[in-house]
């Protein structure tokens, strides 16, 4: 059986205040026909399928025509509800999808496995959407964190499966311990909004698709984070975009391998003075990108994303850095005052303190030197 095994496509999310729809279609599209060219069997989607939990009637028509398209390939589908996600919202129209489409929300039917056979037999998929513990703690009482929450779900699950018999998958929506959390991306977090869960909590299933962390992640041979289709944020952008292809033979688990999907608009982050960001040549393949930049002049400047914009019409961020490459001095400011000769020199220090490091420009220096020499003369004829 081949498995298919993506997450967190957070339909309906922006980047830096652009619209994302029309690049994740794209994007859901080529995941479309690798299912059908790879003749996947079974495509699991384990949480975070909207970015909120009241999306958008585009958001639902996006879903919509993903989980039809990849019916049409032949494949089944398995679907989870996470943390961004209203359970309520994803599932009502479960009992209405097409047969082969299945979507998963409900805790308390966690331990009903959706069968599919293969030629070696059934392979049991089990759905356990996000739990937030104080809405689980009524039917499990003692349950304090999302850690204990998936302990309990993890005990129905081999329960079950041990009456069953054959082969699990799990999907599930959490942040398992081993994984560095997306930067700034988790808004509602301790470890993005959850509680860390040890990897033997995943225990027993011949295969575990996680959902949560935005970058692919191998926690085990059998236990994976397939990231997001989209890169949601610069911190991303070094991290490839994919799903991953699981082979189930008899015997369990016999090989996984990534999927590589496009990237519609590549990221990077620029860093240098605003006039070079503007000028300089070496820049120009940039011109396509989403752009972070970074521009390290002392002083902040006029107007930087409108003027940064007319050579980066993808430019998403500016920053106002002036540390990056300014002159390193590890004396406290104390230090550096006692160390001053003159008054500029002390101007100078101050400069260097509050802007982390770079002192007065040759322009500056000169002006302070005027104002001092006007002082002087001012004296000198009162």
């Amino acid at each position: 059986m081949r498995i298919l095994h993506t997450s967190d496509w957070h339909i309906g999310r922006t980047f830096h205040g652009n619209a994302t729809l029309v690049a994740l279609r794209g994007v859901l599209e080529a995941l479309v026909r690798e299912v059908r060219e790879r003749a996947v069997d079974v495509v699991v989607v384990a949480g975070d399928v909207f970015d909120s939990a009241t999306p958008a009637g585009d958001c639902y028509t996006l879903l919509t025509d993903t989980l039809v398209a990849l019916r049409e390939t032949g494949a089944r589908v398995i679907v989870t509800s996470g943390n961004h996600d209203s359970s309520a919202r994803l599932g009502f129209q479960a009992r209405l999808l097409r047969e082969g489409i299945h979507v998963l929300t409900d805790p308390a039917e966690i331990a009903s496995a959706v069968t599919i056979d293969d030629e070696h037999g059934p392979v049991h998929f089990y759905g356990i959407p996000y739990l937030e513990p104080a809405l689980v703690r009524r039917q499990w009482p003692g349950v304090r964190s999302h850690a204990q929450a998936l302990g309990r779900a993890m005990e129905l699950v081999r329960t079950d499966a041990a009456v069953r018999g054959g082969r699990t998958v799990v999907a599930a929506h959490c942040f398992a311990a081993g994984v560095e959390p997306t930067p700034h991306l988790e808004r509602d977090i301790q470890q993005g909004g959850l509680d860390v869960v040890p990897v033997s909590t995943f225990d027993g299933p011949d295969y575990v698709a996680l959902g949560h962390i935005h970058g692919r992640s191998v926690l085990s041979d059998r236990v994976r984070y397939a990231g997001a289709p989209l890169h949601y944020s610069f911190g991303e952008r070094d991290k490839p975009r994919g799903a991953w292809l699981v082979e189930l033979d008899a015997a369990g688990l016999a090989g996984v391998e990534w999927v590589a999907l496009p990237v519609p608009r590549r990221l990077t982050v620029l860093s240098a003075p605003l006039a070079d960001l503007l000028a300089d040549p070496r820049y120009a393949d940039a011109e396509d990108a989403w752009v972070s930049a970074r521009y390290t002049d002392t002083a902040a400047q006029v107007d930087p994303m409108r003027r940064l914009q007319q050579r980066f019409p993808y430019c998403a961020e500016v920053r106002h850095d002036p540390s990056v490459g300014a002159p390193t001095d590890t004396r406290s400011f104390s230090a550096r005052v006692a160390a001053a000769q003159s008054d500029p020199e002390l101007v100078d220090a101050f400069l260097a303190h509050v802007r982390g490091g770079e002192g007065a420009s040759d322009a500056e220096a000169e002006l302070v030197r005027d104002v001092l020499d006007e002082r002087v003369v001012a004296e000198v004829t009162a």
